[in-house]
């Protein structure tokens, strides 16, 4: 794993702690900022990955942010024609679902918070990935929107689901994966996430006004363990792209 192609949708909403282990490994970052008008390179067989983060946007937005029409192509163009390795997070795994046939529905109620994350015992042994995990996992959600219907798709396997979201990870075949949490935050992700409107709007619906010091706090104790996590997954995923 040398080329590796990041599409970000908000700056500050990039791969995180697990950007900082590939900048470690002098990985070759190119950064796709789409809102600031940044374009998908033609060419995608150079890049040897594709991380796909967050953002404040929803896959259906398309007509308020017309460059996710290109994306979702390029993103498929990736997955289903090249079969090159994908890490999509939360929007990222939304986007991933959608472009292999599922569809992006609201999550009732919205996921916010430190909160289980329960993997499916046997489809977790069986992949490269999350196969050293432990059955179940504690992790930051912060989504409104999730992917369903997948289960025509007989190339997708679910991974892990939480007691409000099915798909909180699945992959398609065995190299593009979706985890709909985040678990690539770092010290500094709550508070900068929660200067973004449509998170701290979301944030204080589910949790009440005030919550952004609780929910910083309970990310911090919990960082330790999502770090380890990332470093697991990070560690597996070059052992995909090999």
């Amino acid at each position: 794993m040398k080329n590796v192609i990041v599409l970000q949708h908000i700056k500050i909403e990039d791969p995180g702690y697990i950007k900082d282990l590939m900048i470690k490994d002098n990985i070759n970052l190119t950064t796709i900022e789409l809102d600031e008008g940044d374009k998908i390179p033609n060419d995608l067989s150079k890049f040897d990955v594709m991380f796909c983060m967050g953002g404040p946007m929803d896959t259906w937005m398309e007509k308020d942010y017309p460059w996710l029409i290109d994306e979702k192509k390029r993103i498929k163009e990736f997955v289903v024609e090249l079969k090159k390795p994908y890490l999509g997070f939360c929007l990222g795994c939304q986007l991933l679902g959608e472009v292999i046939g599922g569809k992006v529905t609201r999550s009732e109620p919205s996921e916010i918070g430190i909160l289980n994350i329960d993997f499916l015992e046997d489809k977790k042994k069986e992949d490269i990935l999350f196969s050293s995990f432990p059955n179940q996992i504690k992790s930051l959600q912060w989504h409104s929107y999730e992917v369903q219907n997948l289960e025509s798709n007989k190339d997708v396997t679910l991974i892990a689901s939480s007691a409000v979201t099915k798909y909180q990870i699945f992959k398609y075949q065995n190299h593009a994966y979706g985890i709909q949490f985040h678990i690539e935050i770092k010290d500094t992700t709550v508070n900068e996430w929660g200067c973004v409107p449509e998170y701290k709007s979301a944030l204080e619906k589910q949790l009440g006004s005030g919550a952004l010091d609780k929910f910083d706090q309970s990310a911090k104790e919990n960082m330790a363990d999502m770090n380890k996590f990332s470093q697991i997954l990070y560690t597996n995923f070059k052992k995909l792209a090999q």
